[in-house]
């Protein structure tokens, strides 16, 4: 997976949208407002993902290309490295549950709202 299509996947998902809120490198995907992935545009490849705090933990343990969470809470967020060791429907189904941590922690209100726009 290369940037464009990690960036065509986030944006294939329902009320997301992209930005640039912290700095020119670090591209950030949000559903209604909440972010869900974290990723750099310059360098070696990378993405911060939500997690469930147990699997996060196993998933590091599983793949050398997990690491915790640079710059967030390591609690919830992994960093994975996208550099081959992993498939891409792997990333596609960490970046799916990313997502769906970041709706189900939404307000009643905002999750139905997101179901309206399907």
């Amino acid at each position: 997976m290369n940037i464009e299509e990690l960036r065509e996947y986030c944006l294939s998902k329902i009320a997301v949208s992209e930005g640039f809120p912290f700095d020119e490198e670090t591209l950030v995907f949000k559903v209604l407002d909440k972010m869900f992935l974290l990723t750099n545009i310059t360098g070696e490849l990378q993405m911060n993902v939500k997690c469930d705090p147990e699997k996060a933990i196993e998933l590091r343990e599983m793949y050398s290309s997990v690491l915790p969470g640079y710059h967030m809470n390591k609690k919830y967020w992994n960093t994975v490295v996208i550099d081959g060791s992993v498939s891409d429907r792997q990333l596609e189904q960490w970046i799916d549950d990313s997502y769906d941590q970041v709706v189900a922690k939404m307000t009643k209100k905002k999750q139905n709202e997101l179901m309206n726009l399907k």
